[in-house]
């Protein structure tokens, strides 16, 4: 498949890190075309501009300062996203990247707004590799909202057609050597499986 990657940590030497290249190796290894675009190396920025936000239901000319993003997402049939979650929440980069480029005309279709339908339907597969520094059980107090934005939000965009996959290294403040090389080898075959 052709697979966009989006990856989320300004750290080059982060574990996460290891866990984009490990994901991008494993994706490459299993045959895949993949399309890595790493959001902080290029410079993206998050912010939702008031031009933008003006022009945002205007489907002939929203896309534009975020054309190029768009044409890659459009044109994979998978969305893999690496990224670390920071106080219960999407980097802000990644957010970002959700609030500019997952717009109407793009990744749900508004020409009826009592009836707004989804557009991702090309998607077949969505993988989100993550850590979190806390435990499982303090991201379900939370309500764990990467999670659901992964596994519910974006399904809805896929019209439900996406199988999703959220794979996570949780309490990374205690990890170990073994742990993480645990996280990493879970990840290459999540991958290898895509």
């Amino acid at each position: 498949m052709r697979v966009l990657v989006i990856y989320a940590h300004p750290v080059e030497t982060s574990f996460n890190a290891a866990v984009h290249a490990r994901a991008v190796a494993a994706l490459r290894e299993a045959g895949h075309t993949v399309d890595d675009c790493d959001l902080y190396a290029e410079g993206f920025d998050p912010v939702l501009s008031r031009s933008e936000r003006i022009d945002y239901h205007d489907t002939a000319v929203n896309r534009r300062p975020v054309q190029a993003h768009v044409d890659r997402l459009l044109a994979a049939e998978a969305l893999v996203l690496v990224f670390p979650v920071w106080c219960f929440g999407l980097p802000a980069i990644l957010k970002g990247w959700f609030d500019r480029v997952l717009m109407p005309g793009v990744a749900f279709d508004i020409s009826d707004p009592a009836n707004v339908r989804p557009a991702l339907t090309h998607l077949r597969r969505i993988a989100a590799v993550t850590t979190y520094g806390r435990p499982r059980w303090t991201a379900l107090l939370m309500g764990d909202p990467p999670r659901k934005v992964i596994t519910r939000y974006l399904r809805v965009l896929t019209g439900g057609r996406a199988k999703i996959t959220y794979t996570a290294h949780y309490h990374m403040n205690v990890s170990t050597d073994a742990t993480r090389t645990a996280h990493l080898e879970k990840v290459a075959r999540v991958m290898k499986g895509l």
